[in-house]
């Protein structure tokens, strides 16, 4: 279980109004949120296309969160480096979507960025074992990735508490997210199980008062 009081909020700006995003990053800062996570498609992949590094410049100027960038690209690293430039301050990347894991986190701290593995619902945690002292990162998809909007998978729930055991081994500060049918409803299960981090698309920007909705999530709200 997650011991740590503070619980991080990710809006994730895949589920914002897409001709407003700069508004929509003040709104959710305003709102209290912690970071902002930024899906990165391209219709390889997942089977969606989203946005690329203009974006997040462009959005630097908006908002003082830090940029979570979630690269579900392939391959990752021929654009790592222009992610970093563009001002992602954390950058995670899916085990399968280049040959070298290792290689490749190694390159992401180089840019002085945080690097950060996602494993899908079918990837075991045995994909990130051997790179535990490489990552500062961990985010659990608790959906399929490539669209906002989907339904919680709850056999996550078990891979949630075995990579906190994982990373209490380590000592590391290794934050544990979890993406995907995040909600007042799931997440405290998702917290319960040793998450410290939710990212929510449709939970925080679907709802009438983004205050509320990121308070929703947190534990002492319900």
């Amino acid at each position: 279980m997650n011991t740590n009081p503070r619980i991080l909020v990710a809006p994730s700006l895949l589920a914002a109004d897409f001709a407003r995003l700069g508004e929509e990053a003040r709104a959710v800062e305003a709102a209290g949120a912690d970071w902002l996570h930024l899906d990165i498609m391209d219709g390889h992949f997942v089977p969606n296309i989203t946005f690329g590094p203009l974006v997040i410049k462009a959005l630097k100027r908006h908002t003082g969160l830090p940029m979570d960038a979630h690269l579900m690209i392939a391959p990752a690293d021929p654009y790592i480096a222009a992610f970093a430039e563009a001002g992602a301050d954390h950058i995670s990347v899916h085990p399968e979507a280049g040959p070298h894991l290792h290689r490749t986190l190694q390159l992401i701290r180089s840019l002085g960025k945080k690097p950060g593995v996602v494993l899908n619902p079918a990837t075991p945690v045995a994909a990130i074992e051997n790179v535990m002292d490489l990552v500062d990162i961990i985010m659990v998809m608790s959906v399929n990735p490539g669209f906002g909007g989907q339904a919680f998978i709850g056999s996550q729930l078990a891979k949630i508490a075995e990579l906190r055991r994982m990373i209490t081994a380590t000592g590391r500060e290794i934050i544990l997210q979890v993406d995907g049918g995040i909600t007042p409803a799931t997440a405290p299960a998702v917290l319960a199980a040793g998450a410290d981090c939710l990212i929510a698309g449709t939970a925080v920007f679907g709802a009438p008062d983004y205050t509320e909705a990121i308070a929703a999530l947190r534990p002492g709200s319900r």
